[in-house]
């Protein structure tokens, strides 16, 4: 599997642009073609999304798709354009906001003389009937209507860390040990192993006779989905399932629950649970004629997959699947529930961050501290150290630092603070808070927690919390803020007192 290791090599060349690089395919391909000397630029929606990720070498934008005055700027002195994004997390009527943000893009790109356009689609059946899947066709079609010649890549299921498909399969698979499935169970697609697919990606857009072409992806096997979480259990170490197709249980009717299931946000589990009914081929000889490499078995992609979660870098801050987030637990969901709150400021970062960096110990949460303590209080009545409070020094704060039960894991001042909650609970937290300076001395605090839950036990465990979340992290902030204020205002009364108490100088 691909790790996020920086490029040997200084990039020179063409710059290739990865749009849509938040996304799974998109954040495994960026370091990938910067580990072969590529000149990236990346883009998504959010530019902090982005930032976290530390990709040194890599040209950093914000754009959206959606938003077509923003892509002039993505799109400057671009050769090859990864086009990498869909709107399945957005639920409804996602097939054509799809359409409409490949129209855009053709449509820029061509402006702005981007050699080629390069789109990873999924494979199609031909009595496709699902939206997901109509909606990965008709963007390929779209982005052909444009003057730019397309590669497009039809991919089966990807088996890596993140992939949506193998993170439901996995979820099923740790925390399920019998199920009751759709007939989908035994619909057959053949998958392929993220590197093999990053490798397509990097080579076929520097073959001229690829251009205008639409190329079937997959790996060697073609499986069903019953013989797939089989494997993914015996590779995990689980006992293998028993699964039980149900003939009345559609793939609609499965979808609904989900969500007590799986942390794949709904909607995207929704709409690949809504194409699992169908049995996919791929016609693959085109592309590997074109790209010989050796491919990898589902076997050797799940073993790859855990490999590159063991051998991932420990992160500074929270990133979205990061192993060191969900410590060290293949078992812990890749991605998270979140909730937060937020409050603007009157006071500068300096002095919102001596709030922030006082918290716990003697000080508290600053506010419902009834709640935490009630949380200390369960932790300790199952073993943990929920009781156990207090903290090195009441300001200062080092990396690996004891707060109460929380451990600081990230740490930089006037920015950020990134704690990992060491309670007892079925997943792992983060909390972590964030400082935006703005004008005129004002700053923007957010708080987060981030959750990534075990199984249907950790689900639960986080839905039960859910209506105390909202309260807890506006008042939160809203109490950090009031603080830091107080803090300014002392300050400034303090100066002007003691520039009162000066001796006037003489004229």
């Amino acid at each position: 599997m691909s790790k996020p290791n920086l490029a040997v090599d200084e990039p020179t060349g063409p710059r290739s642009l990865v749009f849509g690089a938040s996304g799974y395919i998109g954040s495994n391909l960026v370091p990938y073609l910067l580990e072969r000397a590529v000149r990236v630029r990346a883009v998504a929606r959010d530019r902090a999304v982005l930032e976290a990720r530390g990709w040194q070498g890599a040209e950093i934008l914000a754009a959206d798709a959606l938003a077509p005055e923003t892509l002039a700027a993505a799109l400057a002195d671009v050769d090859t354009a990864y086009y990498l994004v869909h709107s399945m997390a957005a639920g409804r009527d996602f097939g054509r906001l799809d359409v409409q943000a490949a129209d855009n893009f053709a449509v820029a790109a061509a402006d702005a003389g981007v050699r080629v356009i390069v789109y990873l689609g999924g494979l199609v059946p031909d009595d496709a009937d699902s939206e997901h899947i109509r909606s990965r066709r008709d963007t390929g079609d779209a982005l052909r209507r444009g003057r730019v010649p397309v590669i497009e890549i039809r991919a089966g299921i990807v088996v890596g860390p993140g992939s949506a498909a193998f993170e439901v399969m996995r979820d099923l698979v740790y925390h399920l040990p019998v199920m009751l499935t759709p007939r989908w169970v035994r619909a057959r697609s053949p998958p392929i192993a993220l590197d093999n697919l990053l490798e397509y990606l990097h080579r076929l857009p520097r073959l001229a006779e690829a251009a205008g072409g639409i190329f079937d992806a997959a790996g060697p096997e073609t499986l069903d989905y019953e013989q797939m979480m089989r494997t993914l259990a015996e590779v995990a170490g689980r006992r293998r399932p028993l699964i039980v197709p149900v003939a009345l249980l559609t793939p609609r009717l499965s979808s609904y629950w989900l969500k007590f299931v799986t942390s794949v946000p709904t909607p995207v589990a929704q709409a690949l649970i809504g194409g699992l009914k169908h049995d996919f081929t791929a016609d693959t000889s085109a592309i590997e004629r074109l790209v010989p490499q050796r491919l990898l078995n589902f076997r050797e992609s799940v073993e790859a997959a855990f490999a590159s979660e063991r051998q991932a870098r420990v992160e500074a801050r929270w990133v979205e699947g990061a192993f060191s987030m969900r410590n060290q637990r293949p078992d812990y969901a890749f991605y998270a529930k979140r909730a937060s709150g937020a409050a603007l400021i009157s006071a500068s970062p300096t002095s919102v961050w001596r709030v922030v960096s006082a918290i716990g110990g003697a000080n508290r949460y600053y506010y419902l501290n009834s709640l935490w303590t009630l949380r200390e209080v369960l932790d300790w009545m199952v073993g943990g150290h929920g009781l156990k409070r207090g903290r090195r020094h009441p300001q200062d704060l080092r990396l690996g630092d004891q707060i109460d039960s929380w451990q600081v894991i990230g740490l930089e001042p006037e920015r950020r603070l990134t704690l990992s909650f060491g309670m007892r609970a079925p997943g792992a937290g983060v909390l972590e808070f964030e400082l935006l300076p703005l004008e005129a001395g004002r700053t923007r605090l957010i708080a987060t927690a981030y959750w990534h839950p075990a199984g249907v036990t950790g689900l639960l465990y986080w839905y039960s919390l859910a209506p105390a979340h909202r309260l807890i992290f506006e008042g939160l902030t809203r109490e950090i803020g009031q603080r830091a204020e107080a803090l300014e205002a002392d300050a400034r009364s303090a100066s002007a007192s003691q520039s009162g108490s000066r001796w006037p100088e003489r004229p």
